[in-house]
C-alpha cells in the first residue's frame, strides 16, 4: 500500500510542478518504435519553456496513419501525457507505437470491422496513440496513465497496449 500512495503522490507532483515556474530551461525527450513500420525516432520535442516546430513536424510524419501515409498535426500534449508517464515511473525506455494519427478512410475502415472503433476517435485529431513502454508491464502503464487524469485511457489486455489521449478523462 506504501507504494500505491508514494506513487500517486509522486504521480501529483509532476502534474502539479507541470503549472509551477521554473521549469524554463526543461527540456522533454521521447525514444519511439514503430510496430508496424520498425521505424524508430528519439526526439527533443519541447526545451526552453516550448514546444519545438521542427520536433513536432518529426511528429507528425513519425506517427502518420502507417496504412496510407497521411499525416496530421499531433497534439503536443499527447507527447507530453506520455513524458509524465515516463516521469512518474522513472522508466526512460522506448515507446512501441501501434497506433497514432489515423485518416477518416483508414478509421471507417476498421470501424467496419470492429465495433471497438469509435466513429469520431481521438485518433483522426492527431490526439489519441496506442503504446507499450518497454520494460514496464501494460496493466502499470495503464494505472500510471489513469492517476494522472490528464485524458482518455483504454486497456487492451488482449493485444498488449494502452491507448491513451487529449480528450475528457474517462477510461475503458
Amino acid at each position: 500500500m506504501t507504494r500505491y500512495y508514494s506513487r500517486i503522490a509522486g504521480v501529483l507532483a509532476i502534474v502539479f510542478s507541470q503549472f509551477a515556474a521554473g521549469n524554463i530551461g526543461e527540456s522533454r525527450t521521447l525514444s519511439f518504435y514503430h510496430t508496424h513500420t520498425s521505424d524508430q525516432l528519439r526526439v527533443t520535442y519541447y526545451r526552453n519553456g516550448a514546444y519545438i516546430p521542427a520536433a513536432m513536424d518529426e511528429l507528425k510524419v513519425f506517427l502518420a496513419d502507417w496504412r496510407n501515409g497521411v499525416q496530421h498535426e499531433i497534439d503536443p500534449k499527447l507527447m507530453d501525457i506520455l513524458w509524465q508517464i515516463q516521469r512518474a515511473t522513472g522508466n526512460r525506455e522506448t515507446f512501441e507505437v501501434i497506433s497514432a494519427y489515423r485518416s477518416e478512410q483508414t478509421n471507417r475502415q476498421l470501424r467496419s470491422k470492429s465495433q471497438g472503433v469509435a466513429q469520431y476517435s481521438q485518433h483522426l485529431l492527431g490526439k489519441a496513440i496506442d503504446v507499450r513502454l518497454r520494460g514496464l508491464d501494460t496493466r502499470e502503464l495503464r494505472d500510471t496513465a489513469l492517476e494522472l487524469q490528464l485524458g482518455g485511457v483504454g486497456y487492451y489486455e488482449k493485444t498488449d497496449f494502452v491507448h491513451v489521449d487529449t480528450g475528457r478523462v474517462r477510461r475503458w
